[in-house]
């Protein structure tokens, strides 16, 4: 459905172009969930809005490809472009009180992406839009459509996001952090919603987020994110199960319930991501991994197969220089990983 090739993008700051995406390649295959995961900070959002070709200036897109559906979006003009944008690919904003008009009804805003694409007439809208916020389980669809946006609660408010999303009934819907500014009750029916949506609409997914929780429930595959690329990818049962990358292996253990017990100190990663112009040489997580070596400062690592279908960006996986290594900062963890009960 989905390749993304060499993706880079960049935002020209004042000491040079700085890279927020940097060499990013995944797929999304037809009818499956991709989850990207990662610390605010690494990049995720970019990446949608590098597919969705929406990164304003100063940041554009340097390299690489975005094929969907065999075509190239990188090749097409912005006319082309505006007619993918809604109507086969749609993305679901992080934040729904920013991403609705404040000014416009809840009907007018979803019945103007029907009215732009051209699958409604304006006297049939309004009743398409009712059925639409019925079908992601608003309450008084009719009554609702007339309301503001500020007269919805945040739970509303996605789920008219969602019903944008959905109503020209696309190929492919990118949700970028769709749970993160809701109560934990409303992210579990915010997250129903998307699956039953997906399999009504045999929808291909990205789920853009920070929470492992969310992947584990939601998706088939994932893809680790840290610092604008991608460190580790495979099957959320493989991930969960064996991580394979220092910096996977820190996520997993600062989920609550993980490898360290009940009643413990959750364990932290040191440091933060680096800021956008200011990333480490060689592989960005070396300040922050306690199995650095020689080569981490020097040269991004490439990417080793580490199983099938399972890939990370790790120097432990090169057996030349894994095999000379003198470790800095800690002791290391083991390359096969820990096993971990999948919560799926």
């Amino acid at each position: 459905m989905l390749e993304v090739s060499h993706l880079t993008t960049v935002f020209d700051l004042p000491g040079g172009p700085a890279p927020a995406v940097d060499d990013v390649s995944f797929e999304v295959r037809t009818g499956e969930t991709l989850g990207l995961v990662g610390e605010s900070g690494s990049g995720k959002s970019v990446t949608a809005l590098s597919i969705m070709r929406l990164v304003r200036p100063p940041g554009r897109i340097a390299g690489g490809s975005i094929r969907f559906k065999g075509r190239d979006l990188l090749t097409l003009s912005e006319p082309e472009m505006r007619a993918i944008r809604g109507a086969e690919i749609a993305l679901i904003f992080q934040e729904p009180m920013t991403a609705l008009n404040p000014v416009f009804t809840i009907g007018d805003q979803v019945a103007e992406a029907l009215l732009v694409h051209g699958r409604v007439t304006r006297r049939d809208a309004p009743a398409r839009v009712v059925e639409l916020l019925s079908a992601v389980r608003i309450p008084e669809p009719a009554a609702r459509a007339r309301d503001y946006p500020h007269q919805l609660s945040g739970g509303m408010r996605q789920r008219v996001l969602i019903a944008m999303a959905i109503a020209c009934k696309p190929s492919l819907v990118i949700a970028d952090e769709p749970t993160t500014a809701l109560d934990v009750t409303i992210q579990a029916q915010i997250l129903d919603l998307l699956r039953e949506m997906k399999s009504t609409l045999q929808l291909s997914l990205l789920l853009i987020t920070h929470d492992l929780g969310v992947i584990a429930e939601t998706a088939d595959r994932v893809a680790v994110m840290y610092a604008g690329r991608i460190v580790e990818h495979g099957a959320v049962r493989d991930i969960f199960r064996s991580p394979q990358h220092p910096y996977t292996r820190g996520l997993l253990a600062s989920m609550p319930g993980s490898t360290q017990g009940h009643g413990k100190r959750l364990h932290a990663i040191d440091g933060a991501v680096p800021v956008l112009g200011a990333f480490p040489a060689g592989c960005a997580f070396h300040p922050r991994c306690p199995d650095r070596f020689e080569p981490c400062p020097t040269a991004p690592p490439p990417e080793y197969a580490v199983g099938p279908a399972h890939g990370a960006r790790c120097y432990l996986h090169d057996s030349e220089k894994a095999g000379q290594k003198s470790y800095r900062g800690g002791s290391p963890s083991h390359v096969e990983g820990s096993r971990r009960d999948v919560p799926r």
